[in-house]
């Protein structure tokens, strides 16, 4: 779509409002919006000035002028509005230099999709992410200097099956069990299809929908690959409707990794290939049917995924959910079928074209435009320096002793962990300039200035049962 053609589509739409997205330095949407009669064909080039201080983690407020650039392509009437509203996505440049901002994810993501391109060694990277997330009935939290606590409720959680504060219906999913029943101990297919039906309405192709295997309405909706900028998209519309549907239905829905204690988390494991003139370059006679370029690539995420973790696992809270023993993909290995490999090579179909790797480790609290682009370079330079798998883990992992157990690496155990790693190791990042030294030491610094800290300084709820009687 040109900008005439946006312009066409808000008329033909009888568009009121146009609303311009970005996004921030953690992976939430940012918007504003102007009245119809101010949109004009020259703000796709000119764009439109706002205070880029005012958003986490950007420029100081002396720096702080910058404009908005609507990308015409993602113009889409935006579903939730009472007044019909034209949403688009947009970049973001510096007023005096028009050069793209260096802290500004999607222009990180369109960095790496040409560095790629530049290598000669593929033109796409096609990313399949899968998002799971909580649909709750409430959600209260409050701390303070005298007090912390959280609680959750749902209508399906396992621990109001005794509820007499009243009616009671039964079919309460026990935990661990959440995975494929159906109605009526599945409460939220009607609300999971009519997310589908907006995402679809926005352009994006649904493959499936369902059940996740916690007890309280986790759930998950798998959507079709595309390359790397187009999904970094997807994924900010697919959070947004989740949201907002869940919203409408008096319900609230969080893509936190670890809400729940004792049932699982929600991961995001991230499907990708990369093809060359519409031909996938993954398939082969190799390992699971994959290419050498595959299993390079597959090397490349292995040996930096203890840096990777810091921005595809970027909260304190997705360490709650990677922990060894239990059923998150700890394990740096790959396997085809195992699903306690960090990244599994999906054997559904002999298909050439279904060739890929998943990636089983980054969560849903991550920044898609970033989290895919550090894979992409942490898979090419896998590629670039011919870097090897080692031995497919094809064994259960729960049956290994502690001496076999040794020997499998496993991701780090905390924020802080991963963050001290992606300081050692982060030159792949730098290549091509797709991530910057001062994208990372700010992105390093927010984290433990801004989430590390402000955790490690508190006393947490459970330390009361634990210790106050020592």
């Amino acid at each position: 779509m040109t900008a005439k053609e946006a312009l066409k589509f808000a008329k033909e739409n009888h568009a009121e409002v146009v609303d311009f997205k970005f996004c921030d330095l953690l992976g939430t949407w940012q918007h504003f919006s102007i009245p119809i009669s101010e949109f004009e064909e020259e703000i796709f080039e000119e764009g439109l000035g706002f205070d880029g201080s005012s958003i986490r983690g950007w420029k100081a407020i002396n720096a702080s002028d910058m404009l908005v650039i609507p990308e015409a392509k993602t113009v889409r009437m935006d579903p939730f509005m009472e007044r019909p509203t034209l949403s688009v996505i947009c970049d973001i440049e510096d007023p005096l230099t028009r050069e793209r901002y260096s802290r500004d994810p999607r222009n990180i993501a369109r960095k790496a999709a040409e560095f790629l391109r530049s290598t000669g060694l593929a033109d796409t990277a096609f990313f399949g992410p899968e998002p799971e997330f909580f649909i709750f009935d409430s959600a209260r939290f409050q701390t303070s200097t005298n007090m912390g606590y959280y609680e959750l409720d749902s209508i399906e959680g396992c621990w109001n099956s005794a509820d007499d504060g009243g009616q009671n219906l039964g079919y309460k999913i026990r935990y661990k069990e959440g995975y494929f029943p159906v109605a009526p101990t599945d409460h939220f297919q009607d609300i999971r299809t009519e997310m589908c039906q907006l995402m679809e309405q926005v352009g994006i192709r649904v493959e499936r929908q369902h059940h996740e295997v916690a007890t309280a309405g986790q759930a998950e909706i798998d959507v079709r690959f595309s390359p790397l900028v187009e999904m970094g998209d997807i994924l900010m519309w697919y959070k947004y409707i989740v949201k907002n549907v869940a919203r409408r239905h008096g319900r609230t829905a969080t893509f936190m990794p670890k809400p729940l204690f004792g049932d699982n988390g929600s991961g995001m494991h991230c499907h990708q290939s990369l093809w060359k003139d519409g031909k996938p370059l993954f398939a082969g006679d190799k390992y699971g049917g994959m290419s050498q370029m595959a299993l390079h690539y597959t090397a490349g995420i292995l040996h930096h995924a203890k840096a990777l973790c810091a921005i595809t696992n970027p909260t304190m809270n997705s360490y709650h959910r990677l922990v060894p023993g239990f059923e998150a993909p700890v394990n740096l290995a790959y396997s085809s079928r195992n699903r306690s490999a960090s990244v599994r090579i999906p054997m559904y179909s002999p298909s050439p074209k279904s060739k890929r790797i998943e990636v089983r480790f980054p969560d849903p609290a991550a920044n898609g435009y970033l989290a895919f682009s550090a894979m992409l370079m942490a898979g090419l330079d896998g590629i670039e320096r011919k870097l090897d798998p080692g031995q497919p883990l094809d064994k259960d992992i729960y049956a290994l002793s502690k001496a076999e157990l040794k020997d499998v690496p496993s991701v780090p155990g905390s924020l802080a962990d991963a963050l001290a790693a992606l300081e050692k190791d982060h030159a792949f990042l730098l290549k091509g300039d797709v991530f910057t030294e001062d994208f990372l030491s700010t992105w390093i610094e927010f984290k433990r200035t801004r989430e590390i800290d402000p955790i490690r300084l508190r006393p947490h709820p459970h330390e009361f049962e634990m210790y106050y009687d020592c």
